[in-house]
This record gives structure tokens, C-alpha cells and sequence, in this order.
């Protein structure tokens, strides 16, 4: 019954079978304290619903907890080289600043120059399929792209040289 009721509880079989071998372990290291002012069964399951409220918790913490090994293995070799080596405080802080630039500058274009150009450079989307969507001839891409692309370094150039 101590079985059924863990997996009642929501536990796998194996969790459930841990649990129960607790349940008993605990309940005969404590049965001298079993005052009887309760059913013995009471009382068991009692000591299952602490039980299972520790396993849970036991496993909230296992799963909070940080994966530092696949971390490690995703950062570093074998040979115990960088796999990509850390960037530089400065190199992230100007490559933020761009990217900042950058996207002030994409929302500068008009809409259909913005929309070429993300689809096509940022979306990676093939050119039949962005004509279709924007409703343009192939041409008509290629001047809708030629002019975003114009603009775009114009405006980060005027941003950059100061």
C-alpha cells in the first residue's frame, strides 16, 4: 500500500521502491516514540508524506543546481586549450555599441528596404521567396537591397566617425 501510494504521490517505480524501503527504515528506527494515539497506518503514512516531500526537494535542488561540468566540457578541448576564447570587456562593450548602431540604423530605413534586407541578410531567406513576400520582381530586390545597404553604412559611417 506504502508502493501505491508513492506512485499515487506522482513518483516513478524505482523513486516509489526508494521510498517505501525509507518509509520502513525510518518507521522502525522510530516506532518506540508511536505513542498509539493514532492508527499505526496513520502514522506510516505520515512518515511517507515527509518522505516524499524530502525527495522532491532533494531533487528541486539537484535540478538548481549549476552543470558545471558540461560547462567546462562546451568552453575548453581536450588538450585543455579554449575551445573559443573569452572576449575582452572592451571588445564586447564596442561590439554591443554596434550592434546598437546598427539597429538604430535598420530602423532608419524605410519599411520595405528594412524588410528586404532583414529577410535577406539577417533571415538568410532565398530570393524567390522574399520576392514573394514583399510582392517585388528580382530586380526590384536587387534595388531594394542596393539602397539598404547604402544607407546602412552611411548611417553607421555619420555614427562611428565622431
Amino acid at each position: 500500500q506504502i508502493y501505491r501510494a508513492a506512485l499515487g504521490l506522482g513518483f516513478e517505480a524505482s523513486s516509489a521502491e526508494e521510498i517505501t524501503q525509507s518509509v520502513w527504515v525510518t518507521f522502525f528506527d522510530v516506532v518506540a516514540n508511536f505513542k498509539g494515539q493514532s492508527h499505526v497506518r496513520t502514522f506510516i503514512f505520515g512518515i511517507l508524506y515527509n518522505k516524499a516531500s524530502e525527495m522532491r526537494r532533494e531533487k528541486a535542488k539537484l535540478q538548481l543546481s549549476d552543470p558545471i561540468e558540461e560547462t567546462l566540457e562546451k568552453r575548453f578541448t581536450e588538450r585543455g586549450e579554449w575551445a573559443k576564447p573569452p572576449i575582452s570587456p572592451e571588445d564586447f562593450l564596442s561590439a554591443t555599441q554596434t550592434m546598437s548602431i546598427i539597429e538604430k540604423c535598420l530602423e532608419a530605413l524605410p519599411l520595405t528596404q528594412r524588410m528586404a534586407f532583414t529577410l535577406k541578410e539577417v533571415d538568410e531567406e532565398n530570393t524567390p521567396d522574399i520576392c514573394n513576400i514583399l510582392g517585388v520582381t528580382i530586380t526590384n530586390l536587387g534595388v531594394l537591397l542596393y539602397r539598404a545597404r547604402n544607407r546602412l553604412r552611411e548611417c553607421i559611417e555619420g555614427k562611428t566617425d565622431a
